[in-house]
């Protein structure tokens, strides 16, 4: 079974308690039509499981498949940058359908970020931080997206919220 390298830690993307018995991470990819098929089986567990759930989400852009998954995940980090992650991450699975950068720029007006700022993002101020993500992925063993891991072993069952709640309800009971 494939241990989550590196371990969730303070500069990870998240939301719900700290102590929460259980974190449930991600590896997604913005454009990818699977993750955005997960994204309301996450937002469904994380409203069944309140505070005993913590979710991270980790940057794993699959650029040969997805052209525009780079630049969204630079997006979402200029999100961040301006306290406003979990409002991007939201927006660009709402949005998948339109992640070019003249959308991203839109979305940007509507989020707050700056013009100068996303600028900076689409020339790499952020590209440490999601290669981090996606070489951590990598040493996790992700291959593909979206790869979960439920207090830091893979998650490799069916992504039906049943499922998945069961998963996260066993991993909460011990």
């Amino acid at each position: 079974m494939k241990m989550l390298t590196p371990p969730v830690g303070p500069d990870d993307h998240a939301q719900g308690p700290v102590d929460a018995p259980v974190t449930m991470v991600e590896y997604g990819d913005y454009e990818c039509p699977y993750c955005g098929a997960m994204h309301p089986v996450i937002q469904a567990v994380q409203q069944a499981m309140g505070d005993r759930l913590r979710f991270v989400f980790r940057n794993f852009p699959l650029t040969g498949a997805h052209p525009h998954a780079g630049r969204a995940a630079e997006f979402a980090e200029a999100g961040a940058a301006i306290g406003r992650f979990w409002e991007a991450h939201d927006l660009l699975y709402t949005h998948q359908d339109a992640l070019d950068d003249a959308s991203l720029a839109a979305y940007a007006q509507a989020l707050g970020i700056a013009p100068a700022d996303l600028e900076a993002a689409f020339e790499g101020r952020f590209d440490a931080r999601i290669r981090a993500d996606f070489s951590g992925g990598l040493r996790s063993g992700v291959n593909g997206t979206p790869s979960l891991f439920i207090n830091g072993l893979r998650y490799d069952g069916d992504h039906e919220p049943e499922a998945l709640l069961e998963a996260l309800e066993r991993a909460a009971a011990g």
